[in-house]
């Protein structure tokens, strides 16, 4: 078992080379899941779409038995100590909570970047692994986060989106190079405007690819500029994204992109369409985050449909998918809708172990997602979220 103290030197270590690597050129665990399930149904975005990455593997043990596992738990954090905006925010003494329980409980902290990087190699991940991010380069960071992380000397990663930089509530320029040489700080690509990709005009076509291309180069220059460099990774804004998309993000030599989807990011998760719990407003208490961190990945193949987008015509869609983890209970598998009554998912082929789930109702609002849960033989919970966006549906952001 690997402690976070014995492994610190390891961690800010990894966080600097993974760095320079960016450098280069070209009582109840089943009380606790209803709990947080119930609550993250209002959460967070997200996705698994597109084809599965990497070696399936034996879906874990218990945590705490095992030397290794093939998943790791990635938040994703916005605001730290500003009440101005408190569905985005945690309060400092919280997050100070969240890394003090990660500490005592023996959890390894690792950079975001590290942990694609390993995804992509197959290789297997420490036990109790976890990855932190924040989102926007909002000013808190600096002065909220960075102190906590410093004292508990853990590394986070932060998605910037340079269009903002300098702007009223975020980080400048001059901040952002102070934290980028810091050994546990990393900076990824969050876009250059933070646009609504999936609603722009003649989605998927040549001339929605020049405008979406446009907007993530400009961002990579932006960063050239300013920090010498261009990122790796890459975090969709909203947590929105599409299969051409993600295709887009790939051709342009990122090492993965990250949504905002509740679940466990596994060695069968699309590098593209990585999940993240999101950690904002009431979704953030200490039971939640235990919850969280005891779901393991749900390896499952999506068969259809081939994307998130959702129709106006198709407001309550099918969802089907086959299941790959030969020890999970399918009698315990739930899908949990917002707004909605769970529902169990019905058998298509019980040989192939595929299944199928719908919403019994429309789904609400621009995002919504199926979030999916199981347990298997060894009575372990298991966890997928996947993301629908109705890009007709039109949200005005606000800070």
């Amino acid at each position: 078992m690997h402690r976070v103290e014995s492994s610190c030197a390891h961690r800010c270590g990894s966080a600097k080379k993974i760095k320079q690597y960016a450098r280069t050129p070209g009582g109840n665990i089943f009380a606790l899941i209803m709990t947080a399930v119930l609550i993250f149904i209002g959460a967070g975005m997200g996705t698994a779409q597109g084809q599965t990455q990497g070696q399936n593997r034996e879906q874990g043990e218990q945590q705490g038995k095992e030397d290794t596992q093939n998943y790791a738990t990635i938040f994703v954090y916005h605001r730290f100590g500003d009440e101005r905006y408190p569905s985005t925010n945690i309060s400092v003494e919280l997050f100070e909570q969240h890394l003090r329980y990660l500490r005592d409980n023996a959890y390894t902290v690792l950079p975001v970047s590290e942990i694609v990087a390993r995804l992509r190699r197959g290789e297997a991940l420490p036990p109790r692994c976890v990855g932190l991010s924040a989102d926007d380069a909002y000013a808190s960071v600096l002065s909220g986060a960075v102190p906590l992380l410093d004292a508990y000397k853990m590394p986070m990663t932060l998605f910037v989106n340079p269009g903002s930089i300098g702007g009223d509530s975020y980080l400048t320029w001059e901040q952002l190079r102070q934290l980028d040489a810091k050994d546990n700080i990393e900076i990824g690509n969050h876009s250059d405007r933070h646009p609504y990709f999936v609603s722009m005009a003649q989605h998927g076509s040549a001339a929605w690819r020049k405008q979406a291309h446009a907007d993530i180069a400009n961002a990579q220059q932006a960063f050239v500029k300013h920090l010498g460099y261009s990122p790796q990774l890459f975090a969709y804004p909203y947590g929105e994204f599409s299969p051409e998309l993600m295709e887009l993000v790939k051709e342009m030599g990122f090492i993965g992109a990250l949504g905002q989807q509740s679940g466990p990011a596994g060695s069968t998760s699309p590098l593209f369409a990585l999940p993240r719990f999101p950690m904002g407003g009431i979704y953030v208490g200490m039971e939640r985050l235990r919850s969280n961190l005891s779901m393991a990945a749900l390896d499952i193949d999506i068969l259809r449909p081939e994307t998130g987008l959702l129709a106006s015509a198709d407001p309550a869609p099918e969802l089907v998918f086959k299941i790959n983890n030969p020890h999970l209970q399918i009698s315990t598998m739930k899908c949990y809708i917002q707004g909605q009554e769970p529902v169990r998912p019905q058998v298509v082929d019980a040989q192939e172990r595929i299944y199928k789930v719908q919403a019994t109702a429309p789904l609400q609002g621009r995002r919504n997602k199926y979030t999916l849960t199981a347990q298997d033989t060894d009575n372990r919970w298991y966890w997928f979220s996947q993301p629908w966006v109705q890009p007709e549906i039109e949200e005005t952001y606000q800070e």
